[in-house]
């Protein structure tokens, strides 16, 4: 069942104000490949932007916590915890980016995770574009969640 529709079949903002606080988590994940040579000015220090790994970490946790501003049907949340991992991976060659989000609420933090890690990605590649503009960001996921209604999720 879509819930941000109404009984006409109008988006709505769907009201959650029966629903009780509980604690909630949501992990993602997502990759941005790479040349081996623009991966190396990662993994060397020598991006002309500077740390992009750092960068891109807080970057994410931005992105987590702005995501009501940018998906139009999201709740505002009191995030309780943003953290990203970047990983860098010559066998890509990239870096994978996996965000968890928690909370205590009366909704779930998907959309908080795969923020985050959408930001980070694209961060990334703003951050190597002057060296190759043919990296491709992909397999952006919700990888697990749990809390609420419907309990725990875990991808396959």
């Amino acid at each position: 069942m879509l819930t941000h529709f109404d009984a006409q079949g109008r988006a709505h903002m769907v009201d959650v104000s029966d629903k009780p606080a509980t604690a909630r988590t949501a992990t993602a994940e997502g990759l941005v490949r790479m040349s081996a040579e623009t991966l190396a000015l990662v993994t060397e220090g020598r991006a002309g932007k500077g740390d992009v790994l750092g960068v891109a970490r807080l970057a994410g946790i931005m992105g987590a916590k702005r995501t009501a501003d940018l998906i139009p049907l999201c709740h505002p949340l009191a995030l309780t915890k943003v953290a990203l991992e970047l990983t860098t991976d010559p066998a890509l060659p990239g870096i994978r980016v996996a965000a968890t989000v928690r909370t205590s609420g009366q909704t779930g933090v998907e959309m908080e995770a795969l923020t985050a890690v959408s930001v980070a990605c694209l961060t990334i590649y703003d951050m190597l574009k002057a060296a190759e503009k043919s990296m491709e960001i992909s397999n952006i996921r919700l990888v697990m969640k749990e809390g609420g209604k419907s309990g725990r999720y875990v991808a396959p």
